[in-house]
């Protein structure tokens, strides 16, 4: 007798519960689409795959309603995001201050994606706070302060991105996302989960990728175009930090390295270059912290921290207490505004307190 090919069944699918918001919420997002026309999602400064990839998703879902949103980045995003379809639609603060200055006045409703802070907008901030718009949350970051009227917050799961299709899938929207919403997604979960192979355990993400899938992304070419897409400098410069700029803190299982601007330089540096290079040192055996302090290109004294940790290790409280930031329990940042030789001082001492702790 042949056996029957598996399907998902729409007991399964119950099963995945995907639905986030109550009913309550459900409405109230609904009202707030309908009665807005000028709608604007934007993200935080420097911008990652989540980011661009959960903003665009969600914008491209406002678009099969009928909706025309603006979207709006602090600055420059990676070039390793450019070939994302409909990337040439994003905004740049920075470039265009005043337009959107003006959007923002007149706006009716915006939508702050990844970002649990107003403060992570930086130089957009004065205008994002003071806009007299409607503002709702999409994030899963720890912690969040935007005030906003509906705040939908979710720190237990892999990305705003995966954020983003739960709620489109829950106001069923899924049957009319398109092929570019679904990369745009895809991208921004694998890209804030390093390919899954962290903050990725539940079963609703693989269901979810399954999805995705049945839109005809090719998930192998989105692997490429995002990890597989470095300049020979690039690769010269991460072999150049690993080799001769990461420095193992003995006992403490912590690490750090330093990039300076003049090395940047002799390396061709552009946006994206040193990302997830922080993440390299976690290879190494009992590694459990890793802490990365970049200078700002333009900017003098201003120092760039990125932190990752593994486990129960959490490096979000080391980011509060040490760096201005915050984040994750295994994936935080920060700034401090001082000179490098200063900044491994507080690294330092960073790492002593990091190794004082249970953290369990």
């Amino acid at each position: 007798m042949r056996a029957s090919t598996p399907t998902a069944s729409s007991d399964f699918i119950r099963m995945m519960n995907l639905h986030l918001l109550s009913d309550k919420q459900v409405k109230q997002l609904q009202n707030l689409l309908q009665q807005s026309d000028k709608i604007i999602l934007c993200c935080h400064k420097s911008p990652d795959g989540d980011a661009i990839g959960s903003m665009m998703g969600w914008g491209e879902y406002l678009r099969t309603l009928g909706k025309n949103p603006l979207l709006v980045a602090p600055d420059a995003f990676p070039d390793f995001l450019k070939w994302m379809p409909g990337n040439e639609r994003i905004v740049r603060y920075d470039k265009h201050k005043e337009e959107v200055d003006e959007a923002f006045r007149n706006a009716d409703l915006i939508f702050c994606l990844d970002f649990n802070s107003t403060k992570r907008v930086l130089d957009m901030q004065a205008a994002l706070d003071g806009s007299e718009a409607v503002k709702v949350l999409l994030d899963h970051h720890e912690s969040p302060d935007v005030q906003a009227e509906l705040s939908i917050s979710f720190p237990n799961l892999s990305s705003t991105s995966e954020l983003v299709f739960r709620i489109i899938w829950q106001l069923g929207g899924f049957e009319a996302m398109t092929n570019a919403a679904a990369a745009q997604i895809y991208t921004g979960m694998m890209t804030d989960t390093g390919g899954f192979t962290y903050n990725s355990t539940r079963p609703e993400i693989y269901f979810i990728i399954g999805q995705l899938l049945t839109k005809k992304i090719d998930k192998d070419k989105i692997f490429r175009n995002v990890y597989n897409n470095y300049s020979e400098w690039c690769i010269r410069m991460r072999g150049y930090v690993m080799n001769q700029k990461l420095v193992v803190v003995g006992g403490s299982h912590a690490c750090y390295y330093t990039l300076t601007k003049e090395e940047m330089k002799k390396f061709h540096f552009i946006k994206g270059d040193a990302e997830g290079l922080v993440n390299e040192p976690l290879r190494i055996k009992n590694m459990r912290l890793s802490i990365s302090l970049r200078e700002d290109t333009e900017k003098e004294n201003v120092i760039w921290v990125s932190l990752r940790s593994v486990d129960h290790y959490y490096c979000n409280t080391l980011a509060e207490r040490f760096f201005n930031g915050g984040g994750h329990k295994n994936a935080a940042g920060g700034r401090l505004c001082c000179s490098m030789a200063e900044a491994e001082q507080i690294v330092h001492r960073a790492i002593l307190y990091f190794a004082s702790q249970d953290f369990q």
